[in-house]
């Protein structure tokens, strides 16, 4: 009979178990409890929904990477990605995204959000896409098709195309 402080180890050439102590699989684990960084901040007009929670998105390590080349290549610090939301596309809804000048985005309407990684890369929603986009990321994928922006695990869709850049919500 074993002891619980025992564990038994199998020694097939000799056709025995003998036992062995137990070191250290008692002992106490340490977990790290910090906090998970976000990975964007909301630099200008943030936006809450219905129930006074924070509209947020997340801004990928690779679309951050890829938004800092494309500032750097044009020499404009002030690019930024818009991501709007319109009806259309084969599930209801479709993802636009096109570049924009910082000086073109109203601060009436537009939510900023910059990578916290420090590279200055930027995303602007108007409020109505922030609606539907809320909880999802930006991501930057390169496949055999093409490269992309792209959303992901988008928290309000519930199908979308092959794609990727049409969706249906919840009713």
């Amino acid at each position: 009979m074993f002891s619980k402080f025992q564990v038994p180890q199998i020694s097939l050439a000799e056709g025995r178990y003998p036992c062995r102590p137990i070191e250290h699989a008692l002992l106490p684990r340490q977990f790290s409890t910090s906090a998970e960084k976000p990975a964007a901040v909301v630099t200008a007009n943030p936006k809450k929904d219905e129930e006074g929670n924070d509209m947020l998105i997340d801004i990928t390590e690779r679309a951050a990477k890829r938004l800092q080349e494309i500032m750097a290549k044009d020499s404009n610090p002030s690019l930024a990605l818009r991501v709007t939301v319109e009806s259309g596309g084969c599930h209801g809804f479709q993802y636009l995204m096109s570049l924009t000048n910082m000086s073109a985005v109203s601060p009436d309407d537009d939510t900023v959000f910059e990578a916290s990684n420090g590279s200055g890369a930027k995303v602007v929603m108007d409020e109505p896409s922030l609606e539907l986009l809320k909880g999802s990321k930006v991501d930057f994928t390169m496949e055999l098709i093409g490269s992309q922006f792209k959303i992901v695990g988008n928290p309000a869709a519930t199908s979308s195309c092959g794609c990727g850049t049409s969706f249906d919500i919840k009713p």
